[in-house]
Formats: C-alpha cells, sequence, structure tokens
C-alpha cells in the first residue's frame, strides 16, 4: 500500500487530497497545527475508507515542527503533497515582518525541505511523487504571497528537470479561488470576487491528481484560470497587479 504525507491536510485542498488518496487506497499521514483536528479527520477518514492514518502535529514555520515532519519524509512516502499555506489580508507595506517571513518559511523553506526529504528515497526506490501547492497568484504581481508562490512554481520545475526520470514526478499545482477555509482564516474579503471565479477543493485535486499522472510539471485546473494565466502573459504587469490586489482584498 503506498503512502502520502499531506501538509495542511485537516481543511480545504489539503482536506480534498485526504479524501481522494484515501479513496485511491493510499495510507495516510497528516501533517497540521492542531492534534484535536488531526485526530477527527484521520477518525474520519478511517471509518469511509478504511484506510491506515498516522496523524502528525507540526507547526511547519517552526524549526522543531519542520524538523519532525523532514524526518518523516525522509523515512519513506510514495506521494508527498506540500499544501500547508496561509494568506494576509493587508498589502506588504500593512504586514508585519515577521508574519512575512512565517509566510516564507511555511511556503519556501519548508517546501524546499520537504521536497529534497522525499526525493532521495524515492529515486532509490525508482518511483514517488511531490506535488507542490502554489497558486495562480504565482504568475501576477500581489506582494509576499505571490511571489512565495512564484517560488514554489520555479522550484518545482527546476526539481522535476534534476530528478531526469519519468517514474519520479515534480509538480507544481496552481488554482484559483477555491472555496475553502483560506479567505476566511486570512481575513479577506471574498465579496469582490465574482462567482463564476470560484472553483470547488475536489475539482481541482482531481484535476490535478490528472495532470500529475500526464507527467505535467505545472497544474492549473480548470479552463477559466488557464485563460486567465494565458491572457495574463500579455498584459503589463502593473495593470494585472492592481487587478489582482482588488480582487484579493
Amino acid at each position: 500500500m503506498p503512502t502520502a504525507l499531506i501538509t495542511g491536510a485537516t481543511a480545504g485542498l489539503g482536506a480534498a487530497f485526504a479524501r481522494r488518496l484515501a479513496a485511491d487506497g493510499f495510507r495516510l499521514v497528516l501533517v497540521a497545527r492542531d492534534e484535536a483536528r488531526l485526530t477527527e479527520s484521520a477518525g474520519q477518514l478511517k471509518l469511509r475508507y478504511g484506510v491506515t492514518t498516522e496523524i502528525l502535529p507540526a507547526d511547519l514555520a517552526a524549526d522543531d515542527g519542520l524538523s519532525r515532519v523532514e524526518a518523516r519524509v525522509r523515512d519513506g512516502v510514495d506521494l508527498l503533497v506540500n499544501n500547508a499555506g496561509f494568506g494576509h489580508p493587508g498589502t506588504f507595506l500593512e504586514v508585519p515582518a515577521d508574519e512575512e517571513v512565517r509566510m516564507l518559511k511555511v511556503h519556501c523553506e519548508a517546501v524546499l525541505r520537504l521536497t529534497l526529504a522525499a526525493l532521495p528515497a524515492m529515486k532509490e526506490r525508482d518511483r514517488g511523487a511531490v506535488v507542490n501547492v502554489a497558486s495562480v497568484a504565482a504568475f501576477f504581481t500581489r506582494g509576499t504571497y505571490g511571489a512565495s508562490k512564484a517560488w514554489v512554481v520555479n522550484f518545482s520545475e527546476a526539481a522535476a528537470l534534476e530528478v531526469r526520470n519519468p517514474r519520479i514526478r515534480v509538480m507544481a499545482l496552481c488554482p484559483g479561488f477555491t472555496h475553502t477555509e483560506f479567505h476566511d482564516r486570512s481575513g479577506m474579503d471574498k465579496s469582490s470576487i465574482p462567482s463564476f471565479l470560484w472553483l470547488k477543493a475536489d475539482n481541482v485535486v482531481n484535476a490535478a491528481m490528472r495532470d500529475l499522472a500526464l507527467g505535467k510539471r505545472v497544474s492549473v485546473p480548470d479552463l477559466r484560470y488557464k485563460a486567465v494565466v494565458a491572457v495574463g502573459k500579455f498584459v503589463p504587469h502593473g495593470l494585472v497587479g492592481g487587478i489582482a490586489a482588488r480582487l484579493g482584498r
């Protein structure tokens, strides 16, 4: 039975990945900060899908938490989903520096260290996959959040090229606005975002797993967001950044 480790596994895309992978027969290692919620999620998954679940409470912004997860990944996983992340409601100049650094630790350092922890064992077994959850924001000018997700995309593509093995895949997942707890936890106003732009978490995960099977290095679920990204390449960054900022507030 293959093993999947998912960070940020108790809500949103992380929970959707857990449901999909449990249905696919994976043994699950669930990582999040809230131990009580992890225990509840693990119990529900085991009851519904009959899968083995392991919980690992950890704060990826803290060195001890990240080190514990890193050690578990080195023990061997077949699929690593780096999903943990968060946003800020304010603009770049309104957010305290320590909170920006915390974001970089979760979005960049954790992704870097956990991916590097997973790949050696995958290379030894000649199989495995890593999904690093980025965002459509990676392709636009949107403060530290967008910059950190752009790093995730660039790093994932570079790692995939470096591995040079079709049986080991590294992919950046870049969803658009998705119905999760993300915006509520970040204190963001969702009223300015048109309803037609919202995606369902389960649909995003299904698209991601399909693209991973196809060997894509970057997955942008849904034709609407594929079009947004394509058009964005031909629009001045300043204009796109202003629109993105208004939508994200």
